[in-house]
């Protein structure tokens, strides 16, 4: 086991670690919530379908958003637009709990996305204050925090349902209101704790343009970086086909009660957890990041394809392990090309772009995956986004001459 990581705290500047506090928080708040979307929902009367549009409005009002906190940062600084994005989620969390009627949930999801670009903002804060040698390791850390806040996240989702109520809000939607108390800490410790990285020295001039979307959609045929903002899009088209999939697929396939999905998701999350910590530098000092993302998404691929193929609970529980230790991979390894591969300047908006990608494939892939679970049943999705996988790992392959990101930990 190697914990290069966090063996040499010192080789990253404190506001790094203060940063990456803040996405802690963040994550803790994010996925506190995550597991009683569902039966929220149903409180308010909705539908299936109904209920898959508070993750769809979420993800398409993020994929709006993001850019444009990203842009305004490289603008105004990240410290005042983190703050900003930070308080949103408490805002929309606060209304979440106390809502009464289901368009007033809808609009608390929207301003939770509209808002949700801090961590594009904490990456960038990330870019400011790494070099080339200890990028990777950074986002690799940062990531590795952040999941760890996933893992947490999911067990206070349980407490916060024990605790009593206050009048006019249920059990779950006491998860709301802890969600909005943990994310009002996480905007303190950005107010009182963390220091402005971007010194901006140009005179700001906003315009109509930087609010044109058609400019994400444009993003993709930039050379060199358009194609990394495709296969991130694709990373996570092909990822949110499967969690969409995966908890229908537990109950009905392999006949596990609902109560069995939050020990998969903590398992998941302590497995990824600890791949992050132990491999993921040894991985990104030693080989180039694309081939590490390459056997990564292959990986992941071929154990999507197996589990319907072997609908049996023990393999199911092998593959899941499989899975869980490479997943944690794709995601800051395309973070850290995108950050070696744009210039200081422009790092909130590209990593914003890159992000809004990712939200886009947040919300096309759940809803992909519900058409097919209602046209050919519980299994096909996995096999689909399986062949989806490999064959966006072989893209990826066929763009590592394109990229700054041999060994990455390089000096």
């Amino acid at each position: 086991m190697n914990l290069n990581l966090f063996k040499r705290p010192s080789d990253l500047p404190v506001q790094f670690w203060i940063v990456a506090f803040v996405g802690f928080i963040n994550a803790v708040s994010f996925t506190l919530i995550i597991p009683i979307i569902y039966p929220y929902a149903q409180q308010f009367q909705l539908n299936d379908f109904e209920a898959s549009l508070l993750i769809t409005s979420f993800a398409i009002c993020q994929f709006i958003g993001t850019p444009i906190l990203g842009k305004l940062s490289d603008r105004f600084g990240r410290k005042p637009l983190l703050i900003l994005s930070l308080f949103g989620t408490v805002l929309a969390n606060l209304i979440a709990s106390l809502s009464t009627v289901a368009w007033l949930l809808y609009a608390a999801r929207m301003l939770d996305g509209f808002t949700g670009g801090n961590n594009s903002i904490a990456k960038a804060v990330i870019s400011d204050i790494t070099d080339f040698s200890q990028r990777a390791k950074a986002f690799g850390i940062f990531d590795a925090v952040f999941r760890l806040g996933f893992i947490i996240g999911p067990g206070l989702n349980y407490i916060a349902q024990q605790l009593p109520t206050f009048p006019g809000i249920s059990s779950l939607g006491m998860c709301f209101l802890l969600a909005a108390a943990i994310a009002f800490f996480g905007t303190l410790m950005a107010i009182f704790f963390l220091p402005e990285t971007l010194s901006v020295t140009q005179e700001v001039d906003l315009d109509w343009q930087d609010f044109v979307f058609i400019r994400i959609f444009q993003a993709a045929v930039r050379p060199k970086l358009g194609n990394i903002f495709i296969l991130t899009l694709f990373s996570g088209f092909t990822f949110t086909i499967f969690t969409f999939a995966f908890q229908p697929f537990v109950i009905r396939i392999l006949k596990q009660d609902p109560e069995t999905l939050p020990l998969i998701f903590v398992s998941i999350g302590i497995l990824g957890f600890a791949s992050q910590i132990f491999s993921f530098q040894p991985l990104t000092k030693n080989f180039n990041l694309i081939d590490v993302l390459f056997v990564a998404l292959l990986i992941r691929g071929i154990v999507f394809f197996l589990i319907p193929t072997f609908p049996y609970l023990n393999i199911f529980a092998v593959l899941i392990v499989i899975f869980a230790l490479v997943n944690p991979f794709p995601l800051p390894i395309l973070s850290a090309i995108v950050s070696l591969n744009s210039s200081k300047r422009e790092q909130g908006e590209i990593l914003g772009i890159n992000a809004s990608y990712l939200s886009m494939a947040n919300a096309l892939g759940p809803a992909f995956s519900g058409v097919i679970i209602s046209y050919f049943g519980y299994q096909s999705p996995f096999w689909i986004t399986g062949v989806l996988t490999v064959i966006t790992a072989l893209f990826a392959l066929t763009l590592k001459s394109d990229f700054k990101c041999k060994k990455a930990a390089a000096k």
